[in-house]
Order: C-alpha cells, then structure tokens, then sequence
C-alpha cells in the first residue's frame, strides 16, 4: 500500500499546475490527505489537507483562494489544484494519507499520517 504523486513540472508565474496523489492498495474511503511542501533551505510546509467524511478541507493562509484539493474515490487519487501560482510556490510537494480516518476535520499533527509520497518537483519561474 502507497500514495504516489504526480503531475509536477516548471510552470511561469499566474499559471496552473494540478498534481495527483494516488493510492494504491487502498480503497479510498474514509482517509485524510495532507499535501506538504519543502523549498531548498526551508523547513518543511503543511499546505492543506482533506477529511473524506464530510469532504473537510483546510489551507494554509498563503495557499488560500489559489489551491484547491478534492478527491476521486473511483480513481483512489486526490487531486491538488493550483492556480495562480508564484516563484514562492517552487517546492517538493508531497502527499501523506491517514487511513482509515473518520474524523470531521484533519490530523491535527504530521505524524498521525501513515503513508507518504515521494514528492514531485514544483518550479514556478519565467
């Protein structure tokens, strides 16, 4: 069982990148998903997560209103759609599954998820 991510690339500022986190060995049901960020020399960042049961999702402040996750349950994947980006948004990004989840709301601390990706590179520059 893994979650493997998808769909990185080098993209110009204002554009739109929409990765994938695909579960295998799984069938998606109740899970949370987090997707994290790491820039070269920072510290690892939270993005934002999804909580199946009542399809809760959450962003960090400097994501909001430009990335959007949801899921497919009949493809096993979760989807992270970014829009707008900007060169502050270059990172490895990597989603993490909780599975089973049935909370409301995500995992409140990194190391309640289970299973991680390995990441894929995210380049915004002109």
């Amino acid at each position: 069982a893994q979650v493997v991510e998808s769909g990185g690339g080098l993209v110009q500022p204002g554009g739109s990148l929409r990765l994938s986190c695909a579960a295998t060995g799984f069938t998606l049901d109740y899970y949370a998903i987090g997707w994290f960020r790491q820039a070269p020399g920072k510290q690892r960042e939270g993005v934002g997560c999804i909580a199946s049961r009542d399809g809760f999702t959450h962003y960090v402040d400097s994501v909001k209103g430009r990335f959007t996750i949801s899921g497919d349950n009949s493809k096993n994947t979760v989807y992270l759609q970014m829009d707008s980006l900007k060169p502050e948004d270059t990172a490895v990004y990597v989603c993490a599954m909780r599975y089973p989840w049935y909370g409301s709301s995500c995992p409140d601390e990194v190391s309640e998820y289970d299973y991680w990706g390995q990441g894929t590179q995210v380049t915004v520059s002109s």
